[in-house]
């Protein structure tokens, strides 16, 4: 089954790149193709959906990896981090 990866994000972020190790991580220990979209807070083409997250979001299929829901405003760093691997293999599996 194809799943939907997607990166939330904004360039400065310091959990950006964490979020994107572990993705690629989830992604390897899945046997699963190294396959997502990343979507920049900043960039004007980013779907006001996806601007309702903070940044790092990792989604799979729609749904925030750490169960969290959209908030109103997110341009701001999460307070959570990035999610861990385990958290987003589960939500691969």
């Amino acid at each position: 089954m194809k799943r939907t990866i997607e990166i939330v994000y904004f360039e400065g972020c310091p959990n950006a790149t964490v979020a994107r190790e572990r993705v690629v991580e989830a992604i390897r220990s899945c046997g699963l193709h190294e396959e997502w979209t990343e979507w920049d807070l900043m960039d004007a083409k980013t779907p006001d959906w996806a601007k309702q997250f903070g940044s790092p979001t990792v989604l799979v299929d729609g749904e925030d990896v750490t169960g969290a829901g959209p908030g109103a405003s997110a341009m701001a760093c999460r307070a959570d981090g990035a999610p861990s691997t385990t958290v987003i293999v589960t939500a691969l599996v």
